[in-house]
């Protein structure tokens, strides 16, 4: 019951009335409900509206798609509504305001706690409950150090529960909050750094003969630092990426600052004996795809294999297609060390592997990789399948990291093992920005490289939500003239088939629709996941070449997929698409110097807000958006192969504490330092057992 926090506080103090409100000031109104109104729009959206009374004024309130509110918020219920003031038709009303229901609790600050309509236990039931269960408390085990909490001004742990349930003052709720979600994100921290010692004391990498190309030289990895100096390792200080090298002065245009930086870091990493885990990130187009290419080089240079691993087939080959075409002419160096038959140069062998490869040709895949003829190979999730076998692999990338679960990266690398017994180095890529702290709380210590900078010749996109009739067909008219004019266009869909179920688009009626509507006499394609690999190839290899007007197609072309001939990009139905998502679809065009356009298709009310299209429409910047979906959806659970789902954080929030991130990562690599039996601090040790379950361990493990 201690543990059952608050959600709110409400500060009598800090009350407003109606009368003194102006419209557009957001603040906090206690009314009772006078009277609650249920209809429904045309389109069957449910809206609750209610006339509240706050002695001063009458507030009207308004929920779209919240029918519960009219249980909740029933005739002669007192109630808080926390919102911005507006003004719609003469009246003064909130549209979907925080709303805390507070019954007859008095006091200067009323702690207002997660309540249950369906077991009928309201904020104020609750919180008699917690009463008695503090009242019987005592004092509470305290793990962290009198000295840590008194450099960091922290309460004491006993202290700060008290105070965050029933505070004095505001000032002391937040000490108290501050406190107790510093205890949750100092467990996650030192769980991860424990981790990281440990696998930096057991894993043994390879030391590639390679050095920086860009001048960046980095004597000391900022992942091994506190627990190797440079002077531990024979490195092989004249080494240079070479082949690499020799690739990028062959392009017909200059890499960013930022892929510069990227690569010198992955140099850096490479060197040393100790296998790279290192996160890069990258706004969608910012050049992710070159530096993973150029760290595959990196190894293939000294003999080791490549591996990219996609999470589609149509990346997949879409990777498969460029690394063939940029690699076409270069050569794998000869073996100074090796056998007498395998000293000399040959080219460079890059193979795609999926589960839809012809058994022959599956079988010749696998016989390159377990002898080492193949080089690189770029495949789905049929690298980790069984029989997979690899002589002597070096790099491993993967692309869309957020796409795969903890345990199939794990296993790619666990392929790897059978060859030399060492572990490569694993670059993960992700064009979805996570959010720093974000990054900092789920990868832990993982080297993380960012990709800030855009490649030249980028034109914004302009993006618009079509919401209604009007607007549509404005959007058919722009992918009209954009054609007229040469260029191509995507229509994308969220369901491959109609769905009884699912009120959505579906891309093979829209398909059958605008070819014979809207767009009848341009030159329409199909493309969904559930068609054989070899239709899609062919229909992407059409789109590709112009001889497609309007490609029609599901997710399945969210990532990867490189047309810098269109223009147009339409996604129907964007409000069942998260924002990761409509970030990635939109970044399938403004991929040359022309004018793109990416249009927003969703019905809605004119008043009818949607945090999410609002974002998306607002800005192209990929770290914005990151940290607006963060504060939007929440932190999902942190911990566990879930991956998502309700945050296990009850206090702490990635979005909104970056300071207690930050702090808590410091203090958690002074605790562990090189030592990660933590025999300084038994207290921590007893927290960590009681908070942490075997499956986290091997999660973090893992990860």
């Amino acid at each position: 019951m201690v543990t059952y926090y608050p959600r709110r506080w409400v500060d009598r103090s800090r009350q407003v009335s109606l009368i003194d409100l102006a419209v557009g000031e957001e603040a906090m109104i206690l009314a009772r409900i006078r009277r609650t109104q249920v209809r429904r729009t045309q389109t069957g959206k449910i809206i609750v509206e209610i006339d509240a009374f706050d002695g001063t004024g009458y507030l009207h309130v308004v929920f779209f798609n919240q029918p519960w509110r009219a249980k909740q918020l029933r005739e002669g219920v007192e109630a808080v509504f926390f919102g911005k003031l507006e003004r719609f038709r003469r009246v003064t009303q909130m549209s979907n305001p925080v709303v805390d229901l507070i019954g007859d609790r008095t006091g200067k600050i009323v702690p207002i706690y997660p309540q249950s309509e369906r077991a009928g236990l309201p904020s104020w039931e609750i919180a008699k409950l917690v009463d008695d269960a503090i009242g019987r408390m005592g004092e509470v085990f305290d793990p962290v150090p009198v000295q840590i909490l008194d450099r960091l001004d922290m309460l004491g742990r006993t202290a700060a529960i008290r105070a965050i349930h029933n505070p004095s003052t505001m000032a002391e709720k937040f000490a108290a909050r501050r406190r107790l979600a510093f205890d949750e994100l100092l467990r996650l921290q030192l769980m991860l750094r424990k981790s990281k010692v440990e696998q930096a004391r057991s894993l043994r990498g390879i030391s590639h003969d390679v050095s920086p190309m860009f001048g960046s030289r980095i004597h000391t990895s900022r992942r091994n630092a506190g627990l190797f100096s440079e002077a531990t390792f024979d490195l092989k200080e004249d080494g240079q990426p070479f082949l690499a090298a020799e690739f990028f002065a062959s392009l017909s245009f200059d890499l960013t600052n930022a892929q510069k930086r990227a690569l010198d870091e992955i140099a850096n990493d490479m060197r040393l004996p100790v296998p790279m885990h290192r996160l890069l990130q990258g706004d969608v187009g910012s050049g992710k795809t070159m530096v993973a290419l150029g760290m595959l080089l990196m190894a293939v240079q000294g003999r080791y294999q490549g591996a990219l691993m996609a999470p589609t087939e149509v990346l997949a080959e879409q990777h498969w297609i460029t690394l063939s075409q940029l690699l076409k002419g270069f050569v794998v160096p000869g073996s100074r060390d090796s056998g007498l038959f395998e000293d000399s140069e040959r080219s460079i062998r890059v193979e795609m592997l999926s589960g839809k490869v012809p058994i022959a040709t599956r079988r010749n895949i696998l016989s390159g990789l377990a002898s080492g003829a193949i080089d690189i190979v770029v495949g789905t999730h049929a690298l980790i399948s069984d029989g997979v076998r690899f002589k002597s692999l070096g790099a491993v990338v993967v692309d869309e990291q957020h796409r795969f679960g903890v345990e199939q990266r794990a296993a790619l690398k666990e392929r790897s093992r059978t060859g030399h017994g060492l572990d490569p180095d694993v670059l993960v890529m992700t064009a979805t920005p996570i959010p720093r702290t974000a990054a900092m709380t789920v990868f832990g210590d993982l080297d993380l490289t960012v990709l800030d900078e855009m490649p030249p010749g980028r034109t914004p996109i302009v993006t618009k939500w079509a919401r209604s009739s009007e607007q549509y067909s404005k959007v058919i008219e722009r992918i009209r003239s954009e054609v007229a004019d040469g260029r191509q266009a995507y229509v994308v869909c969220p369901l491959v088939e109609g769905s009884e179920r699912v009120v959505a688009k579906s891309a093979t009626d829209e398909f059958e629709r605008l070819r014979n509507e809207e767009l009848n006499g341009l030159r329409l394609g199909l493309l969904h996941g559930q068609m054989s690999t070899r239709d899609k190839e062919a229909v992407m290899e059409e789109f590709r070449a112009g001889r497609l007007d309007v490609l029609v197609a599901t997710t399945v072309i969210e990532v990867g997929v490189d047309v810098p001939n269109a223009t147009v990009m339409v996604i129907e139905n964007a409000d069942r698409f998260g924002m990761a998502q409509l970030h990635q679809l939109r970044g399938r065009v403004g991929r040359g110097a022309v004018r793109s356009y990416c249009y927003l298709i969703s019905r809605a009310q004119p008043d009818e807000a949607n945090p999410r299209l609002e974002a998306i429409v607002s800005s192209t910047d990929g770290f914005f958006l990151a940290e607006k979906d963060l504060e939007l959806r929440g932190e999902g659970t942190i911990m566990g192969s879930r991956q998502k789902g309700r945050s296990d954080l009850r206090l702490a929030s990635v979005a909104k504490d970056r300071d207690l991130v930050e702090l808590a990562q410091a203090v958690a690599r002074d605790i562990v330092g090189d030592d990660p039996d933590m025999v300084k601090f038994p207290t921590l040790v007893r927290e960590l057992a009681a908070f942490q379950n075997p499956q986290e361990s091997e999660f973090i493990f893992l990860s």
